[in-house]
């Protein structure tokens, strides 16, 4: 049975000024749950009204993403993401655990990062019908049991490092604490060097990318909630040398400064 996760994290505007925005998440089987983390599934309905942007900073997963006419398999994208909704529609996607894509496409997973791939090139004609099934379903939960069977028809030998590697961007995104590649190469007895080359064969970025990543998910997320934030104190947790280099950073990735964002979003840091 699917559970609906509830709010996700990195979206920048979880709020529109206006019209009608849906986002619902359902969790994999127990049989493909080794390499799926979870399906997605965004809805709009600004008909009438004008056009909304929408940005998200992405996670350190691949996704297969259902929409007509920009159907493909993206990499790990690792800018801000950024989307104009306009009129109504919706876009179903698979998002695979981290390193859960490798079984698939049995290739260094960084060859897709910032690119997409046609899902026929790993799915064959079966992308098709899938693509079909799911643009025709009348609700998610038809579309995810259409996800269930590719994935399932297609799933070849998970290796153990599927498992490791999921784990520890599981651990990363989940202990805040954790902040520096070599405190992450001690966790998984591992060399930095060995680290980096499991995380570019079954992430597709390094392991201090999906460790900045996170901190700044967190942040963001702090500031969604109306906790204040030291701008200082979260630079150096982040392995800065100082405030300025973070905020400039923070205003390259996410478009505006931490403070600037703050404010945009109804909250205040220090």
């Amino acid at each position: 049975m699917t559970i609906d996760l509830g709010k996700p994290r990195g979206v920048l505007h979880p709020r529109l000024a206006h019209g009608e925005f849906l986002h619902a998440r359902r969790t994999p089987s127990l049989a493909l749950a080794g390499v799926v983390e979870h399906y997605w599934h965004v809805a709009w309905d600004l008909r009438g009204l004008p056009a909304q942007q929408q940005e998200t900073l992405p996670h350190p997963n691949v996704h297969y993403v259902i929409e007509p006419a920009l159907t493909a398999i993206y990499g790990v994208h690792t800018g801000r993401f950024v989307r104009l909704l306009e009129g109504k529609g919706q876009v179903f996607g698979i998002k695979f655990k981290a390193g859960g894509f490798f079984p698939f496409y049995d290739k260094p997973v960084s060859e897709l990062r910032d690119r997409s791939l046609d899902p026929c090139q790993i799915f064959g004609d079966d992308a098709g019908g899938f693509e079909a099934e799911v643009l025709g379903a009348t609700n998610v939960d038809i579309m995810v049991a259409a996800a269930e069977r590719l994935l399932f028809t297609h799933l070849r030998n998970v290796d153990s490092n599927v498992a490791r590697v999921s784990e520890l961007v599981a651990g990363i995104a989940a202990d805040r604490n954790l902040t520096s590649v070599d405190a992450l190469a001690q966790q998984a007895k591992l060399t930095k060097r060995a680290l980096q080359r499991l995380f570019n064969q079954y992430v597709g970025v390094s392991p201090k990318w999906v460790i900045n990543r996170y901190r700044l998910h967190e942040a963001v997320a702090q500031m969604q909630a109306g906790v204040s934030v030291s701008w200082m104190e979260l630079a150096l947790t982040l392995g800065y040398f100082d405030q300025a280099h973070f905020i400039r950073d923070f205003r390259k990735l996410v478009g505006r400064s931490p403070a600037e964002y703050a404010r945009a979003e109804g909250r205040l840091g220090d």
